[in-house]
């Protein structure tokens, strides 16, 4: 009786390592995966490079020589020739509140560029942050605390440097824009009685004496 009980659990062990083996070898995968036809970079171009903050086109497609005439752009190089970046259609949509969205960014601005005038930044900073419906021709409900001074790279996303007085990408729908240095809220490191502020006019960036007078041109939203 003993020994038959021991030959009938030797055959279900010898049975468990079998099952055991074919079961394993079912979670195998029969093959190499199938090749995609796409290279590692081009899955990262339609992901929208998977969290990678996007760089706006520079505005520029045409290409000049030495002597600033027009040249050839094919082979130069030259950011008209690559047009690197990306590129927004249409890139600003007017609410029709007194705001304008960019749809790059996705920050809203308010369409009034001139709204307060000219001002020292420490003003600058009040006038932002004092915003709120219905001053400036909003309609959109803000209140005091939503908008705020942008600070230099937020301003500097605005420009088009294909574009000269205004450098702004054509047919954007603000009002009031003056090809003029427009306040940021960002204080100059080495100089901190200094803030930067972009030129309108042609899309520089410069630190001006932060008791100056430049316009205002509130934003909401980002991070």
């Amino acid at each position: 009786m003993k020994t038959t009980i021991r030959k009938f659990m030797l055959v279900l062990v010898i049975a468990s390592v079998l099952l055991g083996s074919t079961l394993a070898g079912t979670l195998d995968p029969p093959g190499p995966p199938a090749p995609t036809m796409a290279t590692l970079q081009q899955i990262y171009d339609k992901l929208g490079g998977l969290g990678v903050a996007n760089v706006a086109r520079t505005g520029q497609s045409e290409c000049w020589d030495e002597f600033a005439t027009v040249s050839n752009c094919a082979g130069t190089g030259q950011v008209g020739a690559l047009l690197k970046g990306v590129s927004v259609s249409p890139r600003f949509t007017g609410n029709g509140d007194g705001t304008v969205k960019d749809n790059l960014t996705g920050l809203i601005w308010l369409k009034d560029a001139y709204c307060f005038g000219d001002t020292t930044w420490t003003n600058a900073l009040s006038n932002a942050n004092t915003l709120a419906s219905p001053s400036c021709g909003l309609s959109d409900g803000s209140l005091e605390g939503n908008w705020r001074l942008p600070n230099i790279k937020e301003l500097k996303s605005l420009l088009d440097y294909g574009n000269v007085n205004p450098a702004l990408p054509a047919g954007h729908p603000f009002a009031g824009v003056q090809s003029v240095y427009f306040w940021s809220s960002s204080t100059g490191a080495s100089l901190p009685g200094f803030a930067w502020v972009a030129d309108l006019f042609n899309g520089s960036t410069y630190r001006a004496s932060k008791s100056g007078g430049y316009p205002v041109w509130p934003v909401r939203g980002g991070q």
